[in-house]
């Protein structure tokens, strides 16, 4: 399908009120829970809105058609993500390096464990859906929080910030997802962050000049 044939991936209209608002986390937990039990391939409007309780009419007063309604829970979820990487960075500017690497994988690690399922259902609307655009956008909301706080930190200067940065967060990201694409078992889930802060502590050290050194 061309790309002016694709049906537009925007919802009718944003929520404000708390009411629409509820109304609205209540259709995205509906829709991860039909996505769990039958797959992107299989999911309907009809059947979303049954489970969430809620009229087919008024999942269309926000969600045009399925593939609006599945981008929406995507973003949802990816802004969620990124928005805790973003806290995260912001708390740890000026800190010593170890230290950014610490609170960077713990925030990343516990926005994607948080709700496990949810995240596995994510991946799997990933490869149905034109994400490009959505995927570049919150990956680039990441990089710039993380260069910002790696160029504030006193104990090493990264000469090379741009490359360093995409590498530690393409590392972060995809053993993240390998893990739940091997079906994120409790053990994998309890080893995930231990396992990924020393993959980005080593990196980190390996890249960066000491002041004495720089």
């Amino acid at each position: 399908m061309k790309p002016a044939d694709l049906p537009s991936l925007q919802p009718r209209k944003t929520p404000h009120q708390a009411r629409s608002t509820a109304t609205v986390g209540i259709i995205f937990e509906a829709t991860i829970q039909v996505l769990l039990a039958d797959g992107p391939n299989k999911l309907t409007t009809t059947r979303v809105a049954e489970r969430a309780g809620v009229s087919v009419g008024t999942l269309y007063q926000y969600f045009p058609h399925k593939q609006a309604l599945l981008y929406a829970v995507l973003q949802h979820h990816l802004s969620a993500v990124a928005t805790a990487v973003e806290a995260a960075c912001a708390v740890a500017h000026g800190r010593e390096l170890e230290q950014m690497a610490q609170g960077l994988v713990t925030a990343f690690v516990k926005a994607k464990t948080a709700h496990p399922d949810a995240s596995r259902a994510m991946y799997k609307v990933a490869a149905e859906l034109e994400t490009q655009d959505l995927l570049r956008d919150i990956g680039q909301r990441m990089l710039d929080a993380v260069t910002t706080m790696l160029a504030s930190a006193p104990d090493a200067r990264i000469d090379d910030l741009p490359a360093v940065t995409l590498t530690l967060m393409s590392a972060l990201a995809g053993t993240t997802r390998a893990v739940f694409e091997r079906g994120a078992t409790p053990r994998l889930l309890r080893g995930l962050r231990a396992q990924t802060l020393i993959l980005c502590c080593a990196y980190l050290r390996a890249v960066a000049l000491t002041p004495a050194s720089a």
